[in-house]
Formats: structure tokens, sequence, C-alpha cells
């Protein structure tokens, strides 16, 4: 959404005095750094971030990764609306894009409150948030879009085919973020799909020497990587040591089979491949993956598959995702569906996993010693280790360290809690 359009849609409602803002995130990386450009733009504009349970404008930014994202975007829309009968609501994000009609629907009281940013009204880069009023690690967007076709995939109909944020304007937003934060986050749909047009930058891991050699502090996180894009020379250059020790990819499946039929053009070989060279790069790094169970025509033995390699491959954490058949994809007429019973039991078995898997990580780092970005909380000093272990900060001094900071802390203690992975990992004390 850009400044224009925003201003747009909030002076279609005449007769209100427009002060304050609230933002419902959903979804991914991607969707908190737009927030965060949307938040920033309201700011720019004499807004103030509501303080109270009448906020004049309400955002929503929406997901459509699963049937269930659609059904809480939804929900969150209805709940805006019945709430606060005097506010505007704007919603914007990939359900958006692909649902404008359906969403429009929701409005019944005939006050035209709702306004929905669709696909043909986003700019791809429009999105550059300054500052991050709301966490301590800064997200920088390098790619939109998707050139893949995996079966079950909606978010490349909402966002479109691959593009490319140019490397010198990539570079000069990452120089910026580096006057006020220790670390970025290097994010977009499929970054491994990053190409450059005016510079010789053939491929993602040209991209990140580019920015290493730009830059002199800040550290870089990624996100998520696809198996088939770790090569020698991507995990050459992850081994600098300003890159976070913390790698995400997205497998889906370990079955042959299955990433077939997902439409995924890798060997399973592939994605052992991909482990040994991100643990090549960096000693023991935070490892972890994405699975989807339950895809069509999985069988119990082509999930003992899945299950045996991540067991095998001793990921730190699984995002485990049920299987959502989503209008609009391949998969959506594939035969072979699997029970809703046995993809719960799969789901469980996986999460299980999970956990082991964390808690064995964990245990390994104990008396070890890590960088730790210190995180905004009200209540306790709180923060994110360089390995991405959640941790509580036992300092030195009688003054909290500021948000932003960075403590050279002692892993002393696990802490770990089977509820949700925001839950302390460990407790560090500061050396």
């Amino acid at each position: 959404m850009s400044n224009e359009q925003l201003i747009a849609n909030i002076e279609q409602i005449s007769g209100k005095d427009f002060s304050s803002f609230l933002i419902h995130t959903l979804g991914c990386k991607v969707n908190q750094l737009e927030s965060e450009a949307i938040a920033e733009t309201f700011l720019q504009l004499g807004f103030q971030v509501s303080a109270t349970d009448l906020p004049a404008v309400i955002v929503v930014n929406t997901c459509t990764v699963t049937s269930k994202a659609d059904q809480k975007a939804r929900r969150v829309i209805r709940k805006a609306l019945r709430d606060y009968p005097d506010s505007c609501v704007i919603v914007t994000g990939c359900y958006a894009k692909l649902n404008k009609d359906d969403l429009l629907k929701l409005e019944t009281d005939g006050k035209k409150r709702l306004f929905v940013i669709d696909k043909e009204n986003i700019i791809n880069f429009e999105f550059n948030p300054q500052g991050f009023s709301s966490r301590t690690r800064s997200f920088l967007k390098i790619q939109d879009g998707c050139d893949k076709h995996c079966t079950y995939c909606k978010i490349r109909l909402a966002r479109g085919p691959s593009v490319s944020l140019d490397a010198v304007q990539v570079l000069e937003r990452l120089r910026i973020l580096e006057k006020t934060n220790a670390e970025a986050v290097l994010t977009g749909v499929n970054i491994c799909q990053y190409r450059n047009d005016k510079l010789p930058i053939n491929n993602f891991a040209e991209l990140v020497d580019y920015l290493l050699k730009g830059t002199s502090r800040i550290a870089i996180r990624l996100s998520s990587l696809a198996p088939d894009s770790v090569d020698e020379n991507l995990a050459k250059t992850l081994s600098h040591k300003r890159i976070r020790p913390h790698f995400h990819l997205s497998i889906q499946s370990c079955s042959q089979k299955i990433l077939e039929k997902m439409g995924r053009n890798y060997k399973t070989q592939t994605i052992e491949k991909a482990c040994e060279l991100l643990r090549s790069a960096k000693q023991d790094p935070f490892l972890a993956c994405d699975i989807i169970t339950g895809f069509p025509g999985e069988t119990e033995a082509e999930f003992e598959q899945t299950y045996s390699l991540c067991k095998k491959l001793d990921f730190a954490w699984i995002h485990v995702f049920p299987y959502s058949k989503r209008p609009g994809t391949a998969a959506w007429s594939f035969s072979e569906p699997v029970h809703s019973n046995e993809i719960k039991s799969r789901v469980k078995l996986l999460t299980d996993l999970a956990f082991q898997g964390k808690e064995a990580y964990v245990r390994r780092w104990l008396g070890k010693e890590v960088d730790v970005l210190i995180e905004q909380d009200s209540l306790h000093c709180r923060g994110t280790t360089e390995n991405y272990l959640k941790a509580a900060v036992k300092y030195n001094g009688e003054k909290t360290p500021e948000p932003g900071s960075v403590l050279r802390c002692r892993l002393v203690e696990e802490n770990l809690m089977r509820q949700a992975t925001k839950d302390v990992d460990v407790i560090a004390q500061e050396v």
C-alpha cells in the first residue's frame, strides 16, 4: 500500500477525526515488514498508535497460506467491524489480493467502512520501513513473488512472478538500517530466486557477498532457503562472521514421490546435502525446516520416510503444517485424500520430534557463550541469541539493557516449555 493509496482510502470517509491506528498482522516475515512500513506511513501522516480501545483506523494485513489463515483473517475483520463501529477498516495482504469481493461482503451495516487493497494496487517494494517500532530486528525485503509452480501453494497466485529489488537499492537500505540496528533479516517470498539486472550479481549468494562487503557492522539473518539453492558457493558466503548461525529450509516432504506430486524439483539427497553444507558453514547452527504432512496420496510409508529423514537430520525445530486444500492450486483436484484423523496423528508425531530436536539443541549449547540481541519486554530482560534461541537474560549492573543492544552471555540453564515456540528456551547470564 503506497502512501497515496493509504491517504485516498482514509479520505473516502469524511467527517471523522482520524488520529489513531491499530494494525493486526497475520502470516509471514514479509507481512511483518509490510505492516511496519504501513505503521511508519501512519506516523508520518501525524497519526498515533492507538493507546485506547477506540482506534480511528484498523489495518488487517492478511495471509492465505492455509484455509485456517483465511478463516482467521475473516474472524479478525468481522471482529473489527463489530467492535469498532466508528472505525475505518483497511484490509491488505495475500488473502485480500485474491478475495476482494468476498471480503467486501463482510461489511453488513452499509456504512462503507471496509476498504480492501487488492493485488492490482500493490507496488512490490513500496514497503520500506526506516525504523521498526515493534521489534529490535529489522527486516529488509529483497525479493517478492515466486516462479515455482508448487501444486499446493496459493501464495504465488497472490504475489505473482518473482521480482527482485535492485542490488544497489538493497545495499542503500541495509546501510540505513545499519545506523540504528544490530541485525537485519533478509526476507522475501523466495529469496533464493534473487536476480539482479544492472550489476553482475547472478544469484542470492553473490548478493549476500555484495552486502557484506558494502557494510561493516550489521549482522545478517536469512529467511527460508530452498534446499536446491544451497551449494558450496552459498555455504562459503554464509560462513562470514556477520551471518547469523540460523538457517531455515523449506523442505515440505522427504518422500521422493510426494516431492514430485508437490512440484518440488529436487531429490531427498538434495535435502541431506543442503543440511551438510549449512553445518559446514557454521558450527552447529540452529537448523529448522518446514514440513507439510497429509498431502494427497501420502501413504504411511511415505510419511515414515519424512519422519525418519527429519530425525536423522536432527533439526533444531520443525514447523509442521497439516495439508490445507487451497482453491486455485493444482492439488485442489488431487485424489487420495488423507483422513483428517491420520493427518492429526502425523502432525503430533512430527511436533513431538520438533520438541525433541529443540531440547537436544539447547542442551548442546549450555555452557557456551553467544551474542544476545535484547528485545522489548515490559517485565523481563529477554532477547534472541545469535543462533535463534529465546533467552531470559540475567544482566550485570542495575540498569536494564536497552532494547536493540547486544550482550555477550553464557547459556546457563534450559527453560523449555511445550506450549509455544515463543516461550523462553534458555537462561543466559551476561559475561
